[in-house]
């Protein structure tokens, strides 16, 4: 009979206020991928593992916050839960950074499985300092990281995510420094939050947030999506999960003003355009990085031609964008 493997919770790095405790995460069995994993036939069996997760479905989960708070929520079918919840006051719990800890359990173990861990799963959630002077919402696929979302039959996204490791995926030339640039602000000392809001599916989760860490970008909340259905159909007055979660984040902090990043090969340029419009003097900037697509180029150009509302850079290079954001008094 085969070993089973031990049970594991993976909560994500989300984001909330002062009065309000906003977790994700996972219940899964631990299949202990390897991130620096080498070998084309084990990265292949690292991402079948990622996708073909064993979830521990309609567990009860336990959040314990300082020492003596606790709060409880469950999975679904797929092993996900959310715990949404107002609350008295985090502020005493978070650091400099306005990083509140956390710790998660299994409230009852499951008596046919044995936990090899000791029950304790480590989580953070993002308060935003009292120091930032703004936010940075950025996408990751094509932005930061190299993908190939425009590349024919999306191929290169198929080999740079199946067969790289994320210790061996590189990030766009110059990004790490940009974006460490922006966290610290105008000033070079403030702790302006970093979301990174991409389209990829929450499996990837644990990669793109080692390929954070591994090159030096700024920690921050990573929001992705759950899997669409297959062939399901859009409804009228369709959004892309992408928008309604930056929806969230300005209505979740309606005082504080934000810098859009992203790429010009997918959505971004229209859903950043949109948003401009709909929460005006909330966006400083706009940044969309160029993707080597003449014709998806050409539509974004004329998309912003005569723009006036924000300021927009299509970035040739990250040295453009830094350049641009110190004559805007974003950076020091």
């Amino acid at each position: 009979m085969f070993k089973k493997d031990p049970l594991q919770i993976i909560a994500f790095q989300t984001y909330g206020t002062s009065k309000r405790l906003y977790l994700r995460g996972r219940a899964l069995e631990d299949e202990s991928i390897n991130l620096e994993q080498r070998g084309a036939f084990k990265l292949l069996f690292n991402a079948w593992k990622r996708f073909e997760t064993d979830e521990i479905k309609h567990a009860k989960i336990r959040v314990k916050v300082g020492d003596d708070n606790f709060f409880y929520t469950k999975t679904n079918h797929r092993g996900y839960f959310l715990l949404d919840e107002t609350v008295a006051d985090l502020k005493p719990y978070v650091n400099s950074e306005g990083w509140l800890q956390l710790e998660f359990a299994y409230e009852m173990a499951n008596k046919r499985r044995v936990i090899q861990l000791n029950n304790k799963f480590p989580g953070e959630m993002l308060i935003p300092s009292p120091n930032a002077s703004y936010g940075v919402i950025s996408d990751i696929d094509d932005t930061i990281l190299h993908t190939g979302l425009v590349s024919v039959l999306k191929w290169r996204v198929v080999i740079n995510t199946f067969l790289t490791s994320a210790g061996k995926r590189m990030p766009l030339d110059g990004a790490p420094k940009f974006y460490n640039l922006l966290h610290r602000g105008k000033s070079g000392k403030e702790a302006n939050p970093i979301f990174y809001v991409s389209h990829s599916p929450w499996n990837l989760y644990r990669y793109l947030n080692y390929f954070l860490y591994k090159n030096n970008f700024p920690k921050g909340p990573i929001v992705l999506r759950n899997f669409p259905k297959p062939f399901s159909k859009k409804k009228k007055g369709y959004m892309p999960q992408k928008q309604k979660e930056i929806i969230n984040l300005l209505e979740t902090y309606p005082n504080l003003k934000f810098v859009l990043i992203g790429d010009s090969g997918e959505h971004d340029p229209y859903i950043y355009k949109q948003l401009a419009h709909d929460y005006p003097k909330r966006i400083l900037a706009i940044y969309l990085m160029n993707v080597d697509h003449k014709r998806k180029m050409h539509r974004v150009k004329l998309l912003y031609n005569n723009y006036v509302d924000v300021p927009v850079l299509l970035v040739a290079s990250t040295a453009e964008a830094i350049n641009h954001a110190r004559k805007n008094g974003f950076i020091v």
